[in-house]
């Protein structure tokens, strides 16, 4: 691995516009080292007047054809460009991202930045796959379907995971034929600004893919509203997706929302306990807790609750609790000060409403400065708690304790979101009830949260609208067009064709 001295730290990060970094316009912000709490480099802010800059290269693009009528053949060779680079820059893009996020190096380097060449990889490998339906109708007519780019893409991804989840949205509307305006979060903009460079060495044509840095309620509130924009993913908070959707509809825009969570884990008393201890605790506390998809309430059977949450109190106790750039940290500071501050304020909240504070719920007491906090959980005494309801978004666990399997059911299906539920059981038929009972988008059986891009992923309720996965973003990325053509002449009046009456 490289050392940090080998990469280059920005002093600004601007704007990306047709292949050009822009000069810093006069609204800076700072970007803040969340492990120590420092301003590490400054974001210049793009108005609406830049936003409108980006999206209009983005629209030139796409109306040019530099991308949308590129051969397939080359675009899958810049594809495969995209993934020998990334390769390549696997160290500095994992450094960047941990210095502006908080995120453990070890967990960058192993799991989300490993996701960028596979999504290229995917993608590219898509583009020679691609089928459409076609169709006979009484040997009278022959259908199809033609498959168009939609056009100009909005991706915001969020700071949770950056450049990981940017890079599914790009390579996803790169494939389909989009050009595209990404925007992240402006409090972690280094890994995603730094990939720019690397699409650009890739091969792909200025203008396709542009960025914008800022604040939602002005960056990309004027990106949603810009008229040119025609498609909106966004990942992150569920209020903020009501907003863009909100802002969205007068335009007609669609839009894909993947959005927050509040994951029942359910460990029945047939489960294997060592898997389900390893599987509670990387659902909760990977990523420092900060994921859509966290197993974040963990219903335990009652035989086996006593002996389960002494055993997770144990382990969670060991956890590394450190700087991120560490390879020997498993749990880093949390994304940035307003949401520490909200984190902490849960485990006040859990105490107030009669919980139990099994471990955790205070900075780790060798580190003095940084939004650090111990890996936390609580014992509810009800699912209605606020823990149990309210997307904590931390490393912060609520068990509660059930007694029939129904009952865990009820209780996963008792919450506004329903983006992941996992169950470890070895009865076969608590899993296939789960499978068909639990209101989530994605079921786990007897495993921790894992992706494939050929299947689809998103949330019911209040965790999102529209899904992620090949055919979900084919139909998000594209506009379907059906041809008729007539076999044989077809039966139509002659009007105006000076017939008389009989």
């Amino acid at each position: 691995m490289k050392a940090p001295h080998d990469f280059v730290l920005p002093k600004v990060v601007t704007s990306y516009i047709d292949g050009q970094w822009r000069p810093a316009g006069t609204t800076l912000l700072p970007v803040i080292n969340p492990a120590t709490e420092q301003e590490i480099c400054a974001l210049s802010e793009a108005d609406a007047h830049e936003v409108a800059a980006a999206v209009a290269a983005a629209q030139r693009a796409y109306k040019a054809g530099a991308w949308s009528r590129l051969p397939g053949a080359e675009k899958r060779r810049i594809f495969q460009r995209v993934v020998e680079l990334t390769r390549q820059h696997v160290d500095e893009l994992a450094w960047l991202e941990s210095l502006n996020s908080g995120l453990p190096l070890r967990y960058l380097r192993a799991r989300q930045i490993p996701r960028i060449p596979r999504n290229f990889d995917f993608f590219g490998d898509s583009l020679s796959q691609n089928t459409e339906r076609a169709g006979l109708q009484d040997d009278a007519y022959l259908r199809f379907v033609v498959r168009e780019p939609a056009g100009v893409a909005a991706l915001i991804s969020p700071w949770n995971a950056p450049l990981a989840l940017a890079s599914t949205k790009i390579a996803a509307a790169l494939a389909f034929g989009n050009s595209c305006v990404v925007k992240t979060a402006e409090t972690t903009p280094l890994a995603v600004a730094r990939f720019m460079d690397i699409l650009a060495e890739a091969g792909v044509p200025p203008g396709v893919v542009n960025l914008v840095n800022g604040r939602g309620h002005v960056t990309g509130d004027a990106l949603v509203r810009h008229p040119d924009v025609r498609v909106v993913s966004f990942t992150g908070g569920t209020q903020t997706g009501r907003s863009i959707a909100a802002a969205a509809a007068p335009g007609l825009k669609r839009v894909d929302l993947e959005l927050g969570g509040k994951s029942a884990n359910i460990v029945t008393a047939s489960a294997n306990l060592d898997d389900a201890l390893d599987g509670a605790l990387t659902s909760i506390y990977t990523n420092n807790g900060q994921q859509c998809f966290a197993g974040s309430r963990i219903l335990l059977q009652r035989q086996i609750a006593d002996e389960f949450i002494g055993r997770f109190v144990e382990r969670a106790r060991r956890i590394v609790v450190g700087d991120p750039c560490h390879m020997a940290t498993e749990v880093g500071p949390l994304s940035n000060a307003a949401h520490y501050a909200r984190v902490q304020s849960f485990v006040g909240i859990a105490q107030a409403e009669g919980a139990e504070l099994l471990t955790g719920g205070r900075r780790p007491p060798h580190l003095e400065r940084g939004y650090y906090l111990e890996p936390t959980a609580v014992l509810a005494r009800s699912n209605q708690s606020r823990v149990c309801q309210e997307e904590i978004f931390g490393p912060f666990a609520s068990f509660l304790v059930y007694d029939e399997f129904e009952e865990a059911v009820a209780i996963a299906n008792a919450s506004e979101f329903g983006l992941v539920s996992y169950l470890w059981s070895a009865d076969l038929q608590q899993c296939t009830h789960a499978a068909r009972e639990i209101q989530a988008g994605v079921v786990l059986v007897n495993t921790p949260m894992i992706l494939d891009l050929r299947f689809p992923f998103g949330g019911y309720k209040n965790s999102g609208v529209g899904r992620e996965g090949i055919e979900g973003m084919r139909h998000f990325y594209t506009e379907e067009k059906t041809v008729t053509v007539a076999l044989q002449r077809p039966a139509m009046e002659r009007l105006g064709a000076g017939l008389t009456a009989a």
